[in-house]
């Protein structure tokens, strides 16, 4: 699968799909989980089609910028119709001819979402749209995108982004052409003046997602700040993150725009300022009418002020979604910014116990020290003064002693960014206390998780209240995150902790007695969690058990760990098998290009690297997934592999012991995936030759022989 944000199969040119934009949305998610980089088309559309509903994407000019950041999408996409007829998006003139399809996943990254911010501000550029409309082939119109969000040779010489709103530097105060200086050669209207000089105005913009709108109205009113000969600086609060602007720019400003339709990050920055306030899209179509209300209500001693709270704008899930769904992403941010902890530390540990650095040994008890090997090496000799096992075995003491405090991350980390979830940077500190106090209380990964929890909405709620503008710069750096540590760790303390810590031991004493069957049916559920959604929340949460579980250094934990690790590697590897090896004719031609690729992406243990087999053929590929990490998962547990390495499959095979008993369990799950798809896609309603041959064709790349 191509790894740029555009290609050539989700590029539609002159479609006729009708007069509905539901059935335009449906199509270019179409596009998007037939070339793999979405699981459900349907899951797609539909969040997409709730941002719609929220506010019509449809933009002056013949263009709709449809987009949507969703759990459903694994690669950051853009899909294109080119239409014929146009279809309304609800623009001010008219229906719509080009129309993008913004999908993001639901955690992307901010050079993703910058990226794809770059296509929102091009389309502000009528060189770009007449090209667009211009393009004679699908290729021309990849071409133009690339290089327009810097994925080309020639976008990436330009990809500074030469007109970037939130840069302060482009307006600085002295800056003849941002304040109007006739010697700039831009007339300032009387209308904009501000006792005889340029009216200062700053903006802040940001829509729901912070991918499109954002970034098209912050440019629209710079351009339009700049015509009109005033300083006018913007602040685009976009998903990619947000250079928020310096203090004194915001003093010296006459007003504020605020062109939102979330709430603005902060907002106690402006505490006192005349205001305007909109919806995004008004900031994209009457940019000069925005300035001149603005340059209005400043000298309107009665015009509306900015009131904000000193609380910090919580980055909670949109108001309208379910209490589920904001806990399941708060939990998952806590998880994701986790797995650096121990990932890193987990391998530090499994490359200290290398044969030819410390060895298992240096992890065990040194004597009646109360320390293990490696601790005992760290205090008792130096790198001038090497232990008698010499330079190797001193190098694998450090390694286990930094992977070991790294471990020790684990708890504090969990809790301290579900309390960012919650309550943005003020509940750090209080999460992470929290979390410290969990394992003080011995209360485990458990115990971080609830902290979190307590410590997040303790610090948000906190904020809350308005509260002198005196008080307001100590509000998040000591009021809020006293307050919220003294709640939740208090409440742990007294309450929570003991419980928790009781109900870990009981769990943790269950795992380590596991033997036999119960071992197995443990192993059996892991690989069915680790194999159902590929890298989504069920996933996550067996892989999340499963890491935490290191911190414990037992045989249990690292059996459940090599469990988790085996089954996850089965569902690439199981493709890769079927479709490469035993029924190539089974499989498209992309198909089977994605399965040369899962070879090295399951080896790796990125379960991702099934995505596009099951977003293609769910009912066969999601079952065949299932056996086979249930049958991995079962005797991974029956063998008692262990895996001292939270991460890399068969590259960390130093960290798993035994081998064989690694390899055989891998290898039978994979050999039970590939046969089960190959027996679903012969028997169970197969896919017409026909059909197959049609996708084939309709692939641009040389058809090679089939077995």
């Amino acid at each position: 699968m191509s790894s740029k944000t555009i290609t050539p199969r989700l590029v539609g040119l002159d479609l006729a799909v009708g007069s509905d934009k539901s059935a335009v949305i449906r199509e270019l998610a179409g596009r998007v989980v037939a070339e793999g980089r979405a699981t459900d088309a349907d899951a797609l559309f539909e969040d997409a089609w709730a941002r719609e509903q929220k506010d019509e994407t449809g933009l002056p000019g013949g263009i709709a910028i449809p987009h949507a950041k969703s759990v459903a999408v694994t690669v950051p996409s853009l899909a294109f119709a080119r239409l014929k007829p146009g279809v309304d998006f609800g623009a001010s003139d008219g229906p719509a001819d080009l129309v993008f399809l913004i999908a993001a996943p639901a955690d992307a990254a901010e050079a993703h979402l910058a990226v794809l911010s770059k296509l929102a501000r091009s389309l502000m550029l009528d060189e770009f749209t007449a090209g667009l409309r211009a393009a004679t082939s699908a290729e021309e119109v990849v071409a133009l995108v690339d290089e327009a969000i810097g994925e080309s040779e020639a976008g990436a010489e330009s990809a500074a982004e030469p007109a970037r709103a939130a840069d302060v530097a482009d307006v600085a105060d002295d800056s003849p052409e941002a304040s109007g200086d006739p010697a700039s050669g831009t007339a300032t209207p009387t209308g904009l003046l501000i006792d005889g000089r340029p009216a200062r105005i700053v903006a802040v913009t940001s829509c729901a997602t912070g991918i499109a709108h954002t970034f098209m109205a912050a440019d629209a009113l710079t351009a339009a700040g700049k015509s009109a000969g005033i300083d006018l600086v913007v602040e685009p609060q976009g998903s990619s993150g947000y250079q928020a602007l310096p203090q004194s720019v915001i003093d010296a400003a006459d007003a504020v725009i605020f062109a939102n339709d979330v709430d603005v990050r902060e907002e106690a920055r402006f505490a006192g300022k005349p205001v305007v306030r909109t919806g995004v899209k008004s900031g994209i179509e009457k940019p000069r009418e925005l300035i001149a209300e603005a340059v209005a209500v400043a000298a309107d001693p009665n015009g509306a002020r900015v009131q904000a709270s000193s609380g910090s704008t919580p980055s909670a899930a949109p108001q309208d979604a379910s209490w589920g769904r904001k806990i399941q992403r708060i939990l998952l941010t806590g998880v994701s910014y986790m797995i650096p902890f121990v990932a890193g530390g987990g391998l530090l540990i499994a490359i200290s116990f290398l044969p030819f650095l410390g060895g298992y040994g240096i992890a065990l008890a040194h004597g009646t020290d109360g320390v293990n090997n490696a601790v005992y090496t760290l205090q008792h000799y130096a790198i001038w003064n090497l232990p008698p096992e010499g330079l190797g075995y001193y190098l694998g003491a450090i390694a286990f002693e930094i992977g070991s405090v790294s471990l020790g991350f684990l708890v504090p980390a969990l809790a301290g960014y579900i309390a960012f979830a919650i309550a943005d940077r003020p509940g750090i500190a209080p999460g992470f206390v929290a979390g410290a106090i969990a394992v003080f209380m011995n209360a485990g990964f458990l115990g971080g998780l609830i902290g979190g929890l307590l410590a997040g909405f303790a610090a948000w709620l906190i904020g809350r209240p308005a509260v002198p503008r005196w008080l307001r710069g100590l509000m998040p750096v000591v009021i809020i995150p006293l307050g919220a540590s003294i709640i939740a760790s208090g409440l742990m303390l007294l309450i929570l902790g003991a419980p928790i810590a009781w109900l870990m031991t009981q769990l943790t004493g269950f795992l380590n007695s596991l033997t036999g069957a119960g071992a197995i049916a443990l192993g059996v559920i892991l690989g069915l969690m680790m194999c159902f959604d590929l890298g989504g929340p069920i996933n996550k949460v067996a892989y999340a058990f499963a890491v935490a579980g290191l911190a414990q250094q037992t045989d249990a934990s690292f059996q459940i760990m090599a469990a988790v690790m085996i089954a996850g590697m089965v569902p690439p590897l199981g493709m890769a098998l079927a479709s490469t090896v035993l029924y190539r004719r089974g499989f498209t031609q992309v198909e089977r290009e994605n399965g040369a690729a899962a070879w090295l992406l399951g080896a790796s243990f990125i379960s991702e690297g099934a995505i596009p087999f099951a977003a293609a053929d769910p009912l066969r590929v999601i079952p065949a997934n299932l056996v086979g990490g249930a049958v991995a998962g079962g005797l991974a547990m029956a063998f008692g592999v262990e895996s001292r390495a939270p991460h890399g499959g068969v590259f960390v095979f130093f960290a798993i012991d035994p081998i064989w008993g690694f390899l055989l369990a891998l290898a039978a799950g994979t050999v039970v995936t590939a046969l089960v798809v190959v027996a679903l896609k012969r028997f169970a309603a197969p896919r017409r030759a026909a059909t197959l041959a049609a996708e084939d064709a309709a692939d641009t790349s040389a058809e090679p022989a089939l077995v």
